[in-house]
């Protein structure tokens, strides 16, 4: 199911919505919950980015895993290039669950941190409260970085990976 997509692999067309949507729903989240002033028109945007970034994420690792087995079943991959692969799947793998804790986090953010000025100084949202909104803050810029983090170091080893061959 992920393997094709118009005779095209799919893993090098999917990977493209993560690298984009993965690191934009990490800036948002961020500014989300560090400029007030944007709540109001980045609610819904971030809202739908928390769940179109965590798809795409998985999507990604699922058509690599298709790819990576076709290959093996094809005798596309030698012995000493597997842990250069099986390197790169795994930081996919942490790419995924980096990306699904951003966006049930993102989430939280944009259902417990309103989006008015009243509601960002009392944390707004429905049983909001300070600390909560805090909270949420902060877990928003840890789970920014360790997202932006994973997706940079599995395209800098898929890249390396396709570049240095097989």
């Amino acid at each position: 199911m992920f393997e094709e997509f118009m005779g095209i692999p799919a893993h090098p067309l999917l990977i493209h919505a993560a690298v984009v949507f993965v690191p934009l729903l990490a800036l948002a989240a961020v500014g989300y919950a560090f400029l007030p002033i944007l709540r109001p028109h980045l609610r819904l945007v971030l809202a739908a980015l928390a769940v179109i970034g965590p798809i795409s994420a998985l999507l990604a690792k699922l058509s690599g895993d298709a790819f990576f087995e076709r290959m093996r079943e094809r005798n596309r991959v030698t012995e000493g290039f597997i842990p250069v692969i099986e390197q790169h799947q795994d930081f996919g793998t942490n790419t995924m669950w980096a990306a699904i804790a951003l966006g049930v986090v993102t989430l939280a953010l944009v259902y417990f941190v309103g989006p008015s000025a009243v509601a960002a100084r009392t944390a707004g949202g429905p049983g909001g409260t300070r600390v909560m909104s805090i909270a949420l803050t902060v877990l928003s810029v840890v789970a920014a970085a360790i997202a932006i983090y994973y997706v940079v170091r599995t395209g800098d080893s898929g890249a390396k990976a396709v570049w240095e061959g097989q």
